[in-house]
């Protein structure tokens, strides 16, 4: 999402620029279903980008251009036990080759910044934060939503499923939760064991991964969304199930408090009774529901990706300046 946000949006934001979108080999055949913007076309990335300005969009850089922004979205590989050793290792070294031959990094919360500077020992003044952008859907009707809690995100130990397991089981009986995402993340067996497991097991549904059209259809029926994960370097699914008028739960951890503002309720996503609780005060609570659905609708608002597409610019326009 992020890389064709960025790519689209600022060909369209600056008609007059030429623009080259690059693409991995195993990228390339798939992009072409894709209409390009007039001003741009298709390359393969091999070797330096033949460019005045490369931008990484994926916190990986083979080989530099004459200037090169590279965009980290997160360092969890690096600071937590989320990761197979041999792919800890790749990961960390591809980390520290882009920041090295980055004239300046893009991070998508400031608490992504403090973990480039702390993990990749770089300076603030090349660090720049950049947050991710939200498409708001229409308003959500008045039609009843069922007594469902919504998770949406590929289940591995990061996520921290079983904990949300044990946590809803604590709900009264007429709750279901549903699980939307791939299951096959690091540690994602003994997630699912938890599922299996469950007394609750009936009333847990294992979706795997959705289309954007199944997803819109699940946030337009739950009550209430749940993302209690342990690490995030942004968190988009909190903002949006608030750009889609859900009360959110979250971590009060790694950059969600940054995401969510005062518009969720945020837990120790350690603490299972914590965690329970809060479950419980939104099902329970209409009153409470519908303060936090305006709250996050408006906080969804604030994150728009001409904004982000506007702040990358300038960014490029600083690095073409010092140079």
């Amino acid at each position: 999402m992020y890389s064709r946000e960025m790519m689209f949006g600022l060909a369209r934001a600056h008609p007059q620029q030429r623009f080259r979108f690059y693409y991995r080999p195993h990228r390339l055949f798939k992009s072409f279903s894709d209409k390009l913007p007039s001003n741009s076309s298709r390359r393969l990335l091999v070797g330096a980008p033949r460019a005045d300005l490369f931008h990484a969009l994926n916190q990986r850089v083979d080989a530099p251009a004459r200037r090169t922004v590279s965009t980290f979205h997160d360092l969890f590989v690096m600071s937590g036990d989320y990761s197979s050793p041999d792919f800890r290792a790749r990961f960390t070294e591809q980390a520290r080759q882009a920041a090295e031959h980055s004239d300046a990094i893009i991070a998508v919360s400031q608490f992504t910044a403090a973990q480039i500077e702390q993990h990749l020992g770089v300076e603030p003044s090349r660090i720049h934060v950049v947050p991710h952008g939200v498409h708001m859907p229409p308003a959500p009707g008045s039609a009843s939503r069922d007594n469902l809690v919504l998770f949406v995100g590929v289940i591995q130990r990061r996520k921290n499923v079983a904990r949300l397991v044990k946590a809803f089981e604590r709900l009264p009986a007429g709750w279901r939760l549903a699980l939307a995402g791939a299951s096959q993340g690091y540690g994602a067996a003994e997630e699912l064991r938890a599922v299996e497991e469950s007394p609750r097991r009936h009333d847990i549904d294992l979706l795997g991964h959705l289309s954007a059209e199944q997803l819109a259809a699940l946030y337009a029926r739950a009550r209430i969304f749940a993302f209690p994960s342990l690490d995030e370097g942004f968190g988009m699914p909190v903002l949006e199930a608030m750009a889609h008028g859900l009360p959110v739960i979250s971590s009060k951890s790694s950059a969600m408090p940054e995401v969510a503002g005062d518009a969720a309720l945020l837990v120790d996503p350690l603490n299972v009774d914590e965690l329970a609780y809060a479950l419980s005060r939104l099902a329970s609570d209409q009153a409470l529901r519908e303060d936090l659905i305006a709250r996050g609708r408006s906080r969804a608002l604030r994150f728009t990706w001409d904004s982000a597409a506007a702040q990358t610019w300038a960014v490029y326009e600083k690095v073409m300046a010092a140079s």
